[in-house]
């Protein structure tokens, strides 16, 4: 069985990868609890050391891990280079801090000495997407090795040179042999991974459906597990907003690695007071972005990652036409060869609707009119989804109010579009998924949180 990576910007055929045999991923999840035996003993420091070296090795190798990413699934190359630069300061992070996040915390109880000390658990499993192909991993990888865990991951299947280049990242920065391995394997088998007895717990960031069956299995396993699902993430432009501002952040987050992001913005809720006027500088916004081939230095919207996505995409923005959405740019898939989508605005979008209940994975912005700031907050609650939201106003009191109080999602910004930060927890709820990445809150995700009680 192979695995075939395929450029979405012209079709086709870049590599094709034998799959993992079997037998061979149980011994390697064998050979990963060895290794995680002798690095669970290994002192903070040491792993910081190799942690910061991975860092280097990535700041080093960006332009190549750029270049992957553009072939496999089309990011544009400036946004490829970014992305290394994050995962090289999520590895910095963590060296620097995983130390003093897990240190014993002491407890005053009745006892001569009470503490809570922080023990990693073994070898978590890591079924990650391509969206972020490297950012996704490293998030995860970073606090997890440090933390003292050994990891395996599972890629998704149209990047398995990316999946490939991560690991060489730690081979290449000297972190014990089989401590972060690699699977090309099927999501068929993910669960027989799971069932494996050293499998100690499963990190998965992607669809929903994916999040049910590995939350299905992880539950009748009774093993830990950390979901990122899916996203609609609100943006709330109130009438006292600063419009251009608003437009311009809302379109940059819209367009992110081509609109495929969880977290990019996707349904535009104004009040009607300022909808014309928000439309027209954000339409401005949208139009001034480049579409093409993503190895290109000026390119904005790189190929949708697989033609299927980009038909979904379309059938989407279609349905919601003809149910009464009115497409003010774009909207037409173009010419030519690539999995290409153009930057699209849809208005006068109401419930029941694609581009209302559904996640719409792509350039394909939702404008949403209500009539006051009551409704904007409940038309923004009204989804399955709860990853992330964004409010617009010139009342910063009255944003943070918003923000803090009434919206329901795991990441709240107020007048700046929605991003991760390793200093920041990351996550959702709802449809969205549970549990935290980054921060300290997500180091101690995988981790036995552990009573200690002398007398």
């Amino acid at each position: 069985m192979t695995l075939t990576a395929i450029n979405p910007a012209n079709g086709e055929t870049i590599k094709t990868y034998e799959q993992t045999p079997f037998d061979k991923v149980i011994n390697s999840i064998e050979g990963a609890h060895q290794a995680f035996k002798l690095w669970k003993e290994t002192g903070f420091s040491k792993r910081a050391e190799l942690m910061m070296r991975a860092s280097q090795i990535l700041i080093e190798n960006k332009e190549e891990y750029a270049k992957i990413m553009a072939l496999e699934m089309g990011k544009p190359i400036r946004q490829g280079r970014a992305e290394a630069e994050k995962c090289a300061w999520v590895c910095e992070y963590y060296a620097d801090t995983a130390l003093n996040m897990l240190q014993p915390e002491k407890i005053k109880t009745d006892a001569r000495n009470s503490f809570v000390s922080f023990e990693p658990l073994g070898v978590i499993l890591a079924v990650m997407p391509w969206n972020y192909p490297f950012w996704q991993v490293f998030r995860f990888a970073a606090p997890g090795l440090m933390a003292g865990n050994a990891a395996v991951l599972k890629h998704a299947s149209n990047v398995p040179g990316c999946s490939l280049a991560i690991e060489d990242v730690f081979i290449k920065a000297g972190f014990p042999e089989n401590l972060f391995q690699n699977f090309l394997i099927p999501s068929k088998q993910v669960e027989r991974v799971m069932e494996h007895p050293l499998i100690k717990g499963v990190t998965l960031t992607g669809s929903n459906f994916a999040g049910q069956a590995v939350a299905s299995a992880a539950g009748k396993l009774l093993k830990k597990s950390v979901l990122e699902l899916g996203g609609s993430d609100p943006y709330i432009i109130l009438e006292d907003a600063d419009l251009e501002a608003a437009a311009k952040a809302c379109a940059e987050s819209r367009l992110l690695n081509s609109g495929q992001s969880c977290i990019a913005a996707k349904r535009f809720i104004v009040i009607e007071k300022v909808r014309k006027r928000f439309e027209d500088m954000f339409i401005a916004h949208m139009q001034a972005k480049k579409m093409g081939n993503p190895l290109g230095e000026d390119i904005d919207i790189g190929p949708q990652a697989r033609f299927d996505l980009r038909d979904n995409l379309h059938r989407q923005v279609i349905q919601s036409i003809e149910k009464g959405a009115k497409c003010l740019l774009g909207g037409e898939i173009p010419k030519g060869k690539g999995a290409f989508y153009p930057a699209t605005v849809l208005s006068a979008v109401q419930k029941g609707m694609p581009a209302y209940e559904e996640e719409v994975f792509g350039p394909v912005a939702a404008i949403i009119s209500v009539k006051d700031e009551r409704e904007a907050i409940r038309v923004a609650n009204d989804s399955s989804f709860g990853l992330g939201a964004a409010i617009f106003t010139g009342d910063i009191k009255r944003g943070e109010r918003i923000a803090t109080h009434e919206l329901e999602a795991g990441c709240c910004f107020v007048n700046a579009f929605v991003k991760s930060d390793p200093r920041l927890p990351f996550g959702g709820i709802k449809s969205s998924g549970y549990g935290r990445e980054l921060s300290h809150y997500g180091i101690k995700e995988f981790v036995n949180i552990k009573t200690v009680y002398v007398q």
